[in-house]
């Protein structure tokens, strides 16, 4: 018997392996890939320029407090300084600010619409990312269980294979069967050992492709349910129709750009528009950081108050920028209806995707069932031609032949059961989970 693969593996940790079902696959996979955790953290910073431009439409508040120092002139001639803006050779303002910006774009909330659908955009794109990655874990989580159960075939048909070269020796001593045939069942033999080493190499590549989507270090130590045979229904067309059209992340993405597209639009508009800006302050602005005090220029007035406000109300209306404005609403025009023509490309990719990955789901379902039936077929046929060679009655070639059927059968049964699996997950990226 030749020696077995001896493979390389990452350091693993000494503790019993975890058992991983598909969804601990999907979480750790969330926490670990970083197409989906780049999702995640665009999702969160549309958020928060959502929370911006919220703040942006209420009024600012702010607090400043200021010295200002102005020269004096000699002999204190002019008790006001140098500076004729001053009225004092010192100067002190402790100021509370209220500014707010009144536009077209305040009162209609553009900036805050827009970020809404920046952030709807955020949330699709990150639902997206979602459901891909779930395909991916998929294919991987049911690649390792199809890798196994073929290692597990494999190392039958080995066994098989031994079997009927120990039966084809025993025979031909007693001098029921040629030559030929012992040499026939040893080159059986060695094919399935081959065979056995090459599903051991697959097996640990899956297990390695698995271990990048859910560990950051690589940890193979885990182990994973083989549920393959308990795949969900699927629903009827008509249902799966629906959903699709109420929950399908690339509709939505679609239909939220088209909605910022138009916020671009009114922003452009609103440019061409006056703005009034409105500045309240509320403080002092003294000779002396006083609630009270004497004015430099008129001492003559005695003690007053220093606590006052002043209001200071800004009109500003668009005259001329030589077209630069107008520009900017062709280009958010034009941007409105590219969006459109791509709303209109998603639903119709949308409902031809639908078709075809029902489908097949449903061409995958019946290829399970049909080649399960297959490898029942394909056992009682190798068992029966074993006991019809025991008998003399069947010969080495049909022997061989019906192992490798069986292996052949056994290996498709379980790539069309993951293939089932696959088509579901990515039906699913159209209609949600069901």
């Amino acid at each position: 018997m030749p020696p077995p693969l001896a493979l390389v593996h990452p350091d693993a940790p000494s503790a019993p392996p975890v058992t991983m079902t598909l969804q601990d696959a999907l979480q750790r996979a969330r926490q670990n890939e970083t197409q989906f955790l780049a999702s995640v953290a665009d999702a969160a910073i549309a958020r928060e320029d959502r929370v911006q431009a919220k703040a942006g439409l209420l009024p600012a508040f702010s607090h400043t407090t200021q010295y200002i120092g102005n020269q004096s002139t000699p002999d204190d001639i002019n008790p006001n300084g140098r500076f004729v803006s001053m009225d004092g050779v010192n100067m002190y303002r402790s100021w509370a600010v209220m500014r707010q910006e009144i536009s077209p774009g305040v009162f209609m909330r553009t900036p805050l619409r827009k970020a809404e659908a920046a952030e709807a955009m955020a949330a699709a794109r990150l639902e997206i990312a979602q459901r891909g990655l779930a395909v991916t874990v998929t294919r991987s989580y049911y690649g390792l269980v199809a890798a196994q159960r073929k290692y597990a075939t494999a190392q039958l048909a080995a066994q098989q294979a031994g079997r009927f070269l120990e039966i084809a020796r025993r025979q031909e001593q007693l001098g029921q069967v040629a030559r030929s045939d012992v040499i026939k069942a040893d080159i059986q033999y060695q094919q399935q050992q081959q065979g056995f080493r090459e599903a051991t190499l697959i097996m640990d590549n899956a297990r390695l492709a698995l271990a990048v989507l859910l560990s950051p270090t690589l940890d193979e130590n885990f182990s994973v349910v083989d549920d393959v045979l308990a795949g969900p229904a699927v629903p009827p067309f008509t249902d799966v129709r629906t959903m699709a059209e109420r929950g399908n992340p690339d509709l939505r993405l679609a239909v939220e750009t088209l909605r910022a597209a138009g916020q671009d639009v009114r922003t452009a508009k609103n440019a061409l528009l006056p703005t009034v800006a409105v500045e309240l302050i509320y403080g002092i602005e003294a000779n002396e950081f006083a609630l009270h005090s004497r004015i430099a220029a008129q001492p003559e007035l005695g003690v007053l108050p220093n606590l006052g406000y002043a209001v200071t109300v800004n009109l500003t209306v668009p005259v001329w920028d030589w077209g630069g404005l107008r520009s900017k609403v062709h280009q958010s025009e034009t941007r409105e209806r590219q969006a459109k023509t791509t709303l209109s490309q998603a639903q119709r990719q949308l409902l031809s995707n639908l078709y075809s990955r029902y489908n097949e789901t449903l061409a995958a379902r019946t290829a399970a069932d049909n080649l399960r039936r297959i490898v029942d077929l394909a056992s009682e046929s190798l068992r029966l031609i074993n006991l019809r060679y025991e008998a003399g009655e069947s010969t080495a070639l049909e022997i061989v032949d019906a192992q490798n059927t069986l292996v052949q059968a056994r290996n498709a049964a379980d790539d069309a059961e993951v293939r089932y699996r696959i088509a579901v997950a990515e039906l699913q990226t159209l209609t949600g989970a069901f």
